[in-house]
C-alpha cells in the first residue's frame, strides 16, 4: 500500500493548508491584474478622486468599461479597491493610493510584479538547472527581471538611503559632505549611486557591475538626474574594478549573488582609503531557517532559488550564500577578507544594513 495513502489525514490540517494554498493561488492570479491596473493608469485615474462608477474610471483611464468593471471586482475581492455599495461606486483609499498609484512612496509595489513574471518565464532554464547543477547568469534572464528589481529597491533606497542609512554608519556622512571617493558595487540601474549623489554633491561616486544594460541604464537614470558630473558607470567585476583610496564601497543587495563573496570583500579591503567603511545592504534575514518563516523570508528564498543562487553558481559558486544568509555567514566572509570590525548598523523588514572596517 502507498505510505502516503495509508497514512492518517488531519482534516482540520488540510483545511488549513489548502486555505493556504487557494490564498497564494489568488495572490498569483491578483498580481497580473495590480500589473494591468498600473500599465493602464488605473490606479492613478482613481487616485484622490474619491467614489467613481466604472464608466467614471474606464473613461478617466481611456480604457473599455466592461473589462475595467471586472477588474476593479477583482481589485474589490482582493482588498486593494474599496467598493461602496448603495451607490454602486469604487474608490482608492489614501492607502491604497500610497501603495498602488503613488510611484515615489516606499510601498509602491506594482512594479516588483515583474520580478515573479520573469520566474515564470524562466522556469524551463530553471528546471534544467535544477536537474545539472548548472547556474543562471543575471543577464540570461527574462528582461522584466532587472526593471522588477530596480522597481523593488528603487523607492526604498529613496525613503531611506540617505536619511537614514549612511546616517547609521561611523563618520561616513561627513566625509561625504567634505567631499568623498564611493565605490558602487554592483550597481545595478543606479539608483542607489544617484541618490548618493544628489545628496553629496562634492563627493565623487563611480558604479561599476557586471551588466552591461544595465550600466547603460545607470547613466541615463544619471543624466536625467543631473549628476553625470559625479556619477560614473563602468562595467566591472566585484574582484576587479579600478581605482583605490574609496572611502566608502557600497554593496547594495548583491554580494550574495556572486560566486565568489570572499574575493570581493578581500578586493574591497585593498580599494579602501585607510579609514574607509563598506556598507553593506542584504535581504533581511535572522541565522537560522527557523527563524525566518514569515512572508518576507519566504519572498527571498524563491528569489534566491532562481535568481541569486543560480546566479552565483554560474559565476564560479566558490561560496553561493542565498538571499538570506544572515549576519553571521555574512561576518564571516569579511573576517575571511581581513576586516576587523563588522557590526549590524541597523535593521528594517526587507534589509540588513552592516558596515565593515579594517
Amino acid at each position: 500500500m502507498d505510505t502516503m495513502q495509508s497514512r492518517t489525514i488531519d482534516s482540520a490540517k488540510l483545511d488549513t493548508l489548502v486555505g493556504r494554498v487557494v490564498s497564494d493561488l489568488s495572490a498569483g492570479y491578483g498580481g497580473v491584474m495590480v500589473s494591468l491596473g498600473h500599465r493602464l493608469g488605473l490606479y492613478k485615474a482613481m487616485a484622490d478622486r474619491g467614489p467613481l462608477t466604472s464608466r467614471e474610471i474606464a473613461t478617466r483611464a481611456r480604457c473599455a468599461e466592461r473589462y475595467v468593471r471586472e477588474w476593479l471586482n477583482s481589485q474589490v475581492a482582493g482588498g486593494y479597491v474599496t467598493y461602496h455599495a448603495v451607490s454602486g461606486t469604487y474608490e482608492l483609499t489614501p492607502e491604497q493610493a500610497f501603495v498602488l498609484a503613488n510611484e515615489d512612496s516606499p510601498a509602491f509595489i506594482p512594479n516588483a510584479w515583474a520580478t515573479p513574471a520573469s520566474m515564470w518565464a524562466d522556469e524551463e532554464k530553471a528546471v534544467e538547472a535544477f536537474r545539472t547543477g548548472a547556474g543562471i547568469p543575471w543577464g540570461d534572464h527574462d528582461g522584466r527581471l532587472f526593471c522588477g528589481v530596480a522597481s523593488f529597491y528603487r523607492n526604498a533606497y529613496r525613503a531611506s538611503l540617505v536619511p537614514e542609512w549612511l546616517p547609521a554608519l561611523d563618520g561616513v556622512v561627513e566625509k561625504l559632505k567634505a567631499g568623498a571617493l564611493v565605490a558602487d558595487v554592483g550597481c545595478g540601474h543606479g539608483h542607489s549611486t544617484v541618490l548618493m549623489a544628489q545628496a553629496f554633491p562634492t563627493s565623487k561616486f563611480h558604479g561599476f557591475d557586471t551588466h552591461e544594460k544595465s550600466v547603460d541604464e545607470a547613466r541615463e537614470v544619471a543624466g536625467v538626474a543631473g549628476v553625470s558630473d559625479r556619477a560614473s558607470f563602468s562595467t566591472a567585476r566585484a574582484e576587479t574594478y579600478p581605482g583605490t583610496g574609496y572611502d566608502l564601497i557600497c554593496f547594495f543587495d548583491c554580494l550574495h549573488d556572486m560566486g565568489n563573496p570572499v574575493a570581493a570583500a578581500t578586493h574591497a579591503a585593498k580599494a579602501l582609503a585607510k579609514d574607509g567603511t563598506v556598507m553593506l545592504v542584504e535581504p533581511f534575514a535572522n541565522d537560522r531557517v527557523e527563524d525566518n518563516i514569515s512572508p518576507v523570508g519566504r519572498l527571498y528564498y524563491a528569489a534566491s532559488t532562481t535568481i541569486c543562487c543560480a546566479h552565483a553558481i554560474s559565476d564560479g559558486g566558490h561560496i553561493v550564500l542565498g538571499a538570506q544568509a544572515g549576519e553571521a555567514r555574512l561576518k564571516d566572509v569579511f573576517r575571511k577578507a581581513g576586516f576587523t570590525r563588522f557590526r549590524k548598523a541597523m535593521q528594517t523588514p526587507f534589509n540588513l544594513i552592516l558596515e565593515a572596517r579594517l
